[in-house]
């Protein structure tokens, strides 16, 4: 008797099954592997990768290297492209590092001294190496590199056991995660559990259970801000700029890595400039495209994603940046992204320089420690309370995940950049003044909120666990995240920014139609540290304040959630108007228009939907991959608003204009404007409309000539 066993299908089975989904779907469906993990073909898949108890044996979750780059206070130009080329050098060694780390469980367990003989003695064999190299770059240009880097080139494991994160403290610019008590002293306990890969589809690099906190149970945490002055500039101005609905990404860092493909090893959301990669220059930003609806500001605000690791995957799954270094899962679209430049509690705000470049936190905040960390986090209806800097908020039923960036707000009223990205910005201090000749500029003010799936934790797991991006040997700590910005904005908006900001007025962004009552405030920093990063930066000991003049809280009862059908849809502002086959497209029913009654001065307010840019479907056709970044695909490329791909003419760089342009042809390489949501087409519910009809007449004109035979036959 054979016995009737269900057999998992083989490859060629599951390539029927795939075809047999397409053809059924006409085009109109994705096909999905649903026998793939949520980490096959990257990290964490490995079996060697062993268990727990293994790691727990091992006694090494992750690896903690000196920052390089942030003891290079100063690197002469002729050198600095050579020295940021070797920094991306030894953020790649580090990558390598971990990987290795992650994929030798079971050679750990067997041998106590792997970790360091296979693994970190050899790294350090490769960062003396490239840190010699450094020394070279500044002796080739006469000028002598900082003796810090003398004994940085040796890293160490850290401990299972061993907290890394801001055990529940105050960061630069924060306010501290959940009062310190039970869960921030065992921010790194539990890293043996996100080692195992199936825990819910989590990642093999975290994050763990002791990561999340109900904010329910936070004792509230928000200092007051700094007493605004007689000379206080209380205006601010609001831009709307869109959630990366049109999905611009790419896993390069222009700021830290420029020239450098993959240089932040994880990715990012993209909005304002649309041509922001690796090898981009501010002439290319100058004569780039925009999302803002403003198309005088080109200013470039990019942050990394947050996905939730709930077993799906992403376009990146097998990608560098992706699912190759640990960030997987699917990309959550904000619901709002809510950008506005407020001023000082203490004096009148001068103009920021074009191209300025200022990042806030630090992305490498879990091995370096809270110095420069700057991550807040917290739920609607709870910001005015509860913002956590090492914790991910569980957040009550009907309330939303939000993620707030306040930026470094004095400048040295000389450089754009500095060596370390820190040092020519800083942190005002306790009384909100810019110390040691500092100038106040227009403090830049971000807000991002997002529908995320609720977290659990059960018997010390977490299911259901969302992250940001991160590099991978961070384990995707909270505190690590950050924020980007890069100014474009011409001379003529800058200076509407600033008189706005000075004369008090609230500005830009339909500000005529805000409700000073809706819109959350912006963190309410009391942070020890040095806020301006290294030596010389500003003073030491500065605590940063929260901006002047912002509006109140929303409450759970009311968050600025977008339309209760439209999951991972764009703003009102920028409408997710994806292809027909792509699962977060614009349809009918599926709009980003958001609730009249959402955040005023976000992207929802009930403003007619506009798109400002190109809308690009990341999960499907060729245009599933970031644009490409090789250096063969640039080197010959000119800084106008439009670039075309190496494999044909598909534009590559989402294009932005408000009004479409017929291009060569005839035809029109980007999605226009729209102002009403637009029907589903292309698929089975068009498809099937034309067809069945046609199909129904086919199978009576058979019948028919079937009858007519047997009728015949009978007559003979």
């Amino acid at each position: 008797m054979r016995r009737n066993t269900r057999r998992r299908p083989t490859g060629a089975r599951r390539a029927t099954f795939a075809a047999v989904a397409l053809i059924l779907g006409g085009g109109g469906l994705v096909a999905v592997n649903v026998y793939a993990s949520a980490a096959e073909g990257g990290w964490g898949g490995d079996s060697n990768q062993g268990s727990s108890d293994a790691v727990a044996k091992s006694g090494t979750v992750t690896i903690d290297c000196p920052d390089v780059g942030q003891q290079l206070t100063s690197v002469p130009g002729a050198a600095k492209s050579q020295v940021d080329t070797e920094l991306a050098t030894l953020d790649k060694q580090i990558t390598e590092a971990y990987a290795q780390l992650a994929a030798t469980r079971q050679a750990q367990t067997n041998d106590a001294n792997y970790v360091q003989s296979a693994i970190l003695g050899p790294l350090k064999d490769k960062r003396s190496a490239v840190i010699d190299r450094i020394r070279t770059d500044y002796q080739r240009v006469g000028a002598t590199a900082p003796g810090a880097l003398d004994g940085m080139a040796a890293c160490t494991g850290v401990a299972a056991d061993q907290g890394q994160g801001n055990n529940g403290g105050q960061a630069n610019g924060g306010t501290g995660g959940n009062n310190g008590q039970n869960n921030g002293q065992n921010n790194g306990q539990q890293q043996g559990s996100g080692q195992q890969q199936g825990n819910g589809g989590q990642t093999a690099g975290g994050p763990v259970a002791s990561d999340f906190v109900d904010i329910t149970t936070v004792q509230p945490n928000v200092q007051q801000s700094a007493q605004q002055q007689a000379n206080a500039s209380t205006g601010g101005f609001v831009t709307k700029c869109g959630v990366n609905a049109n999905k611009n990404h790419n896993t390069d860092n222009v700021i830290v890595a420029p020239g450098v493909k993959n240089g932040a090893h994880h990715l990012h959301d993209y909005v304002g400039n649309q041509s922001n990669d690796a090898f981009a220059t501010n002439d290319t930003f100058a004569a780039a495209q925009t999302s803002c609806e403003n198309q005088q500001d080109k200013s470039s605000y990019y942050w990394p994603v947050l996905r939730v690791q709930d077993g799906t995957q992403d376009f990146d799954q097998n990608a560098d940046g992706g699912g190759k270094e640990g960030n997987i899962g699917r990309i959550l679209v904000a619901k709002q992204a809510e950008i506005k430049f407020v001023g000082s509690p203490t004096s009148k705000v001068v103009a920021m320089p074009r191209f300025l470049r200022i990042i806030t936190g630090d992305a490498k905040a879990f091995t370096n420690g809270p110095k420069n960390a700057n991550a807040h986090w917290s739920c609607t209806g709870f910001e005015d309370k509860v913002q956590l800097t090492d914790k991910y908020p569980i957040c009550p039923q009907g309330s939303q995940v939000v993620r707030t960036f306040a930026f470094q707000s004095c400048w040295d009223g000389q450089n754009i950049d500095s060596a370390n990205h820190r040092t020519h910005v800083a942190f005002a201090d306790a009384g909100g003044n810019c110390a040691n000749g500092f100038k106040a500029i227009p403090q830049l003010t971000m807000r991002l909120v997002y529908d995320v799936p609720q977290p659990s934790i059960e018997n010390g797991q977490v299911k259901n666990a969302y992250a940001v991006d991160g590099f991978p040997e961070q384990l995707h700590k909270p505190i690590t995240d950050h924020d980007d910005f890069i100014n474009v904005m011409t001379d003529e908006l800058m200076s509407q920014v600033v008189d706005c900001i000075n004369t008090g007025r609230q500005c830009g962004g339909n500000a005529g139609d805000q409700s000073q009552g809706t819109a959350a405030p912006s963190p309410a920093p009391s942070s020890s540290g040095n806020a301006g990063g290294d030596s010389g930066n500003n003073g030491a000991n500065q605590t940063t304040q929260p901006p002047a003049g912002t509006p109140g809280t929303a409450t759970a009862g009311a968050p600025d959630t977008g339309s209760a059908s439209a999951p991972d849809t764009g703003s009102a502002s920028a409408p997710d108007t994806g292809s027909g086959s792509g699962p977060d497209k614009g349809a009918a029913g599926a709009t980003g228009t958001g609730a009249a009654a959402g955040g005023s001065n976000g992207d929802q307010g009930g403003a007619t939907p506009k798109v400002y840019a190109k809308p690009k479907d990341a999960r499907s056709g060729a245009s599933t991959a970031p644009r490409s970044n090789s250096a063969g695909d640039h080197a010959g490329r000119t800084a106008g608003p439009e670039q075309t791909s190496s494999t044909g003419g598909e534009i590559s760089t989402p294009a932005a204009r408000t009004e479409p342009p017929a291009s060569a042809g005839g035809e029109t390489p980007y999605a226009p404007p729209q102002t009403e949501p637009q029907a589903v087409t292309g698929g089975l519910a068009e498809t099937g409309a034309h067809l069945w009809p046609a199909a129904a007449g086919a199978v009576l004109v058979i019948m028919g000539l079937l009858l007519l035979r047997r009728i015949g036959r009978r007559s003979m």
